[in-house]
């Protein structure tokens, strides 16, 4: 019976048995749910025996899947097969599958519908456009023949789990050939049977068994809640290819979102945002300064206030986004999404062959991280990092020159104030509060701990920075005249010589400001040693009174009774004693901070006045890039952690050496392409500051938590407890984890064409150079600190080698598209147990090429895909119909429809060209450069 397409509520009812039906009328459906957060259902199908309406040419055929679902009296298409050409015997490649989460019950009947494309390209681009319910007429390039029905419970209950289906015409008159339905069932046995089918494909003809065995499953059920916490929407795809001994491997593809997307950037600008007003709040309480220094320190907090408001903004911007967990490439200017990446997915393809084990393939897809609502006019980051950092060398007299490395050192000094100074504080309340009670486990345990973070703080002022910043703080107080200038321009190591040739005496102060004294160098010496002074007194008292606790106790068990009270006596003066002492310590530490924190603000003053306002639209700019960097960097991590649980040489790696994470970069070095691929490097290089933490889960909720400053981070991922007890004790103990970020870039586009014959691309030569470079440095970590059997990967050490010899020699042989450079750094990253990303500007057309294709790749060489199918596997992969009938000018990931473009866009308008000579040679310049850039 073929289902109506339109159906009355009342026509609905009676589209159900009489026993469907509970006893107020509602439908009562059959579930078929098999296993958690997997497929409720996936089917193959093939036809044979297709009548083709004329019998002048071959048939070239697709099946159209629609669902009628029981409790609705409409017909929803659901997905398509591929276009297999010149075969009446067509057998898909492309299977169906029905997500977990997809309302399917037996009950459901699903509507096969066969059509004969005659216009490829035009059915591409039109498949969509038209009604389930109406056939296409004969000028869009396909025609009808058949249609098919059938209820999903006959399919499941079926002995054999197939059905053979008549393809009948709309009439239900004609039959134009058979259609079979074969449920199919990732990893699981199929009790020896096997299914002859036999392809008749570009005159070959192949015998395709089907035959599985059963595999270990690749994830429990115990990843599924934290997994789920990070992705959103998966979109998943299902085919069956042969190998090369004639069987059937199946392949489920998967594309997901993730809730990081947004997640990470939210949190991020929150910690900007604190650590913006901590800025902010020191220079404020950096004192009385001269007029000069003082309206540079206003002119500097108002443009910082400034760049805070518009943090604020667009984190509760942020704040109010709903809808879809990812950034869509026409969003990609928007100001209010500028930290989000843009298209941030999943691609997982899980490979089940036969007789070996079941593999995954991740790889994680995103635009290129880049500032594009900043636009990329006067080039990227790295251009204009470059510049302003020589044009701030250059600076007058108004302010003093601290180099990058001085000023990252002044903020990491802040930073170890503003983390250690509450930590010895609370260490040195808990040493009174085991003195108050007499324990000398506690008490010891107590100084072990203020010692060391006592120690780590003195040591943080061992540096030249804060001596020298303290005296360019002091000639900046009111009142202080030097008879020589003492505040250097030049480098910090130039600055920090003459400052210490200047000598204290030839500086001079009014005599209205008794209050200024001669600045004593040795004064800082002085007062940062009396911590350590203080603390020394204190591990001195402590030994003492746990002696005379050893002295009083040995004595008191020959004495009697009354003599151990005398002891016990004794033993309560701990904490009067410890007191004074304990006060002391805090009181220089105090007075250590307050230095230290006004110099290197006065540091950090510095920079940001020598700059302003570049420096701090730079800053926004390298924020914007690593905020979409750092969320496809963590869903990479959290994706590859929840893999490789079960893995202990992974996981040994991983604590001992660190996470790659390889960037296959196709950007091209043209126009503003060249620009995101600068933004692009100095964000990857970024990450490098980066390290994660794996802790157990105290809630459901199981985002990562980020936590640090600009210089340094800690991603803090967190597990469910089970989980976590699969992990390395290293990695439980809280062992921070290190990522070792590289980008490789290969642009391919015709873009890349005009860079390389006219333009230039010493731009991706130097990213490629260097970046080979930190590949090396992170295969030498692994061969010094892993054994060489740890992992089946690297038992033949000489493979590896040979590809990093292979992918330097391709490297300098700088020649033109070397996609080979691709291959080797994807091929060096898996055997290496990395992370693999791919981007290109909008992560759409180049990095769904370069997946689909590195896939098939992977499926030729590491699963013996038959080598007859390699170029139709990937044509399924890529097919639009395959993943739902997109048209042609639809976005694949956004939906954002966009104007059919002319196949020839580089013919312009003649007539106008003819006005004049130059502008007609211009033109024809121009066109036959992309002449030979399409034909190339």
């Amino acid at each position: 019976m073929e289902i109506k397409e339109e159906r009355s509520s009342e026509e609905a009812r009676q589209f159900f048995p009489s026993s469907q039906l509970d006893s107020v009328g509602e439908p009562q459906f059959t579930s078929i749910q098999r296993i958690a957060n997997e497929p409720k259902l996936e089917f193959s199908l093939a036809c044979k025996d297709l009548v083709a309406a004329g019998r002048d040419r071959k048939l070239s055929a697709f099946v159209q899947v629609s669902v009628a679902h029981p409790a609705e009296p409409v017909v929803t298409r659901h997905s398509s097969t591929e276009i297999v050409e010149g075969t009446k015997d067509p057998l898909f490649l492309t299977g169906v599958t029905f997500p977990p989460e997809y309302p399917i019950y037996e009950e459901t009947k699903i509507k096969l519908t066969v059509y004969d494309v005659k216009d490829k390209s035009q059915d591409t681009v039109r498949t969509s456009v038209l009604p389930d319910h109406k056939e296409p007429r004969a000028d869009v390039g396909r025609s009808f023949l058949g249609c098919a029905t059938f209820r999903v419970g006959d399919l499941v209950k079926s002995k054999e789990q197939q059905l053979t289906l008549t393809l009948r015409t709309s009439d239900g008159g004609k039959t134009v050939g058979t259609i079979e339905v074969n449920l199919m069932k990732m990893g699981e046995l199929d009790e020896g049977e096997t299914d002859h089918i036999t392809a008749d494909t570009q005159d070959q003809k192949c015998a395709l068994v089907r035959e599985c065995t059963a595999t270990e499953g690749i994830g429990g059920k115990d990843n599924l809640p934290s997994l789920n916490a990070v992705l959103r929407n998966p979109v998943c795809k299902l085919y069956r290819f042969p190998t090369a001994d004639n069987k059937w491997m199946r392949i489920r593809e998967q594309m997901a979102e993730t809730t990081l997307s947004f997640h990470v950037p939210k949190e991020l600008i929150n910690l900007h945002i604190m650590e913006d007003m901590r800025r902010n709040q020191e220079l404020k309480d950096l004192g009385e300064l001269a007029p000069h220094w003082d309206n540079m320190r206003r002119s500097v907090i108002a443009h910082c206030d400034q760049m805070l408001s518009m943090y604020q903004d667009t984190l509760a911007e942020l704040g109010k986004h709903t809808g879809s967990s990812f950034k869509s490439s026409c969003s990609k200017g928007e100001k209010t999404l500028e930290f989000i990446p843009v298209n941030l997915h999943l691609q997982r393809m899980h490979v089940h062959s036969p007789r070996l084990k079941d593999a995954l393939y991740d790889v994680i897809t995103v635009g290129a991280p880049a500032a594009h609502f900043q636009g990329f006019k006067n080039g990227g980051l790295r251009k204009l990092l470059s510049k302003f950092e020589a044009e701030r060398r250059n600076t007058g007299y108004q302010c003093i020159y601290y180099s990058p490395e001085n000023t990252a050192k002044a903020k990491e000094v802040l930073s170890n104030i503003s983390h250690l100074q509450p930590l010895i504080s609370s260490h040195a309340d808990l040493l009174l509060s085991s003195a108050s009670q007499r324990s000398p486990d506690s008490l010891k345990n107590s100084l072990k701990m203020l010692s060391e973070k006592t120690e780590l703080f003195v040591h943080t002022f061992k540096d030249q920075l804060v001596r020298s910043a303290l005296l360019a703080l002091y000639t900046a107080r009111p009142g202080c005249v030097l008879k020589k200038a003492a505040v250097p321009r030049g480098s910090a190591e130039e600055g920090a010589d003459a400052q210490h040739q200047d000598h204290p005496s030839q500086m001079k102060r009014q005599d209205s400001i008794p209050h200024h004294s001669e600045y004593d160098e040795e004064e800082w010496d002085r007062v940062w040693a009396n911590v350590a002074k203080s603390l020394n007194c204190l591990i001195a008292m402590v030994d003492r009174l746990l002696e005379k606790d050893n002295t009083s106790m040995k004595e008191g068990e020959n004495e009697p009774p009354a003599e151990d009270g005398k002891v016990l006596h004794t033993g309560g003066d701990w904490h009067e004693q410890l007191y004074p002492l304990v006060i002391t310590l805090k009181d220089c530490m105090a007075e250590v901070v307050t230095r230290a924190r006004q110099s290197m603000a006065f540091v950090l003053l510095q920079e940001l006045a020598c700059g302003l306002p570049q420096c701090l639209m730079l800053t926004l700019r390298r924020d914007i890039v690593f905020s979409q960097a750092l969320a496809g960097l963590v869903c990479g991590f959290v994706i590859k952690l929840h893999t490789g649980l079960h893995d202990q040489g992974f996981l040994q790696q991983l604590h001992t050496v660190g996470l790659l994470v390889q960037y296959e970069g196709l950007l091209s070095t043209y126009s503003e392409e060249a620009g995101m691929l600068e933004d692009m490097a100095v964000g990857i290089s970024d990450l490098q500051k980066v390290m994660f933490k794996v802790i157990e889960a105290k809630s459901e909720d199981f985002l990562p938590i980020i936590t640090g400053r600009r210089e340094h981070y800690v991603i803090e991922v967190q597990l469910p407890a089970k989980m976590f007890e699969l992990l390395p004790q290293e990695i439980k103990e809280g062992k921070l984890l290190h990522t070792y970020p590289v980008l490789f870039n290969v642009g391919i586009n015709e873009q890349q064409t005009l860079a390389e014959r006219f333009g230039d691309t010493t731009l991706q030569e130097n990213i490629n150079q260097e970046n080979l470079e930190l590949l090396k440095e992170y295969y030498k970590l692994f061969t010094e600190k892993m054994p060489p059997d740890c992992l089946p990967h690297f038992q033949e050490q000489n493979d590896l080698k040979g590809l990093l010899e292979s992918l330097h020699q391709n490297i300098q042989a700088k020649k033109r598209k070397n996609v080979e450079i691709m291959w080797l750094a994807a091929t060096i990253c898996r055997k290496l147990n990395g992370v693999r990303f791919t981007c290109c500007k909008s992560a759409k057309d180049r990095t769904s090429m370069a997946v689909t294709l590195e896939q098939c790749s992977i499926l030729r060489d590491e699963h013996q895909l038959h080598k007859d199918f390699f170029i139709r596997a990937l044509d399924c992969m890529r097919s639009r119909q395959a993943q739902g009938a997109l048209t042609d000018s639809a976005d694949p990931e956004t939906g954002c429809l966009t104007d059919n473009k002319p196949t020839s866009r580089h013919f312009y308008p003649v007539a106008l060209l003819l006005v004049s000579s130059h502008l007609l040679v211009v033109w024809l310049i121009l066109s036959l450069a992309l002449l030979l850039a399409k034909y190339q």
